[in-house]
């Protein structure tokens, strides 16, 4: 069950290289176009896993759902536009806050996924894997609002901003 650790770290990676290379620079870092970079590269992966795990994400779903892998297709690529589109500083808020709406929307079908122990992603688990899935999407949740729509732009060590 290494998927929720892959995400923090893609999510967390894009912002934590601009902090490193801020301090070797000694410039300050723009904190939420990094933050958001990181989600867009978050977006882009689960974009992936639905071309790559298709088979596994349809088996999330429940079996009342009709056209489950053109659903899995189609919910991919809105994924992929919402990670291209945290890339572009204009698109970031609106992006995020579809972004925040994936998380919600997509969320049962990860507890209908553990409920019924799908082995995809550690959902094989059970129930238990929902103490490790619904933090995780609150903390997606909380970096996308925070970071991504609130556009609280902090700089440190002064005005002038990293990228």
């Amino acid at each position: 069950m290494v998927t929720p650790i892959i995400i923090l770290l893609i999510l967390s990676s894009p912002l934590a290289m601009a902090f490193a290379y801020s301090k070797f620079m000694k410039v300050p870092v723009d904190i939420n176009k990094y933050a958001c970079w990181g989600l867009g590269l978050a977006f882009i992966f689960f974009f992936i896993g639905h071309i790559v795990k298709t088979d596994g994400m349809v088996e999330m779903l429940p079996s009342w759902v009709p056209f489950k892998v053109s659903l899995i297709y189609f919910t991919g690529a809105l994924e992929l536009l919402v990670g291209i589109a945290l890339f572009k500083h204009k698109l970031q808020p609106i992006a995020a806050k579809l972004g925040i709406l994936i998380f919600v929307l997509f969320f049962p079908a990860n507890i209908y996924a553990a409920l019924n122990s799908v082995g995809l992603g550690g959902h094989q688990w059970g129930a238990v894997y929902l103490l490790i899935r619904a933090p995780l999407q609150i903390i997606l949740i909380a970096w996308a609002y925070f970071l991504c729509v609130k556009n609280i732009t902090r700089h440190l060590n002064g005005t002038k901003t990293v990228g």
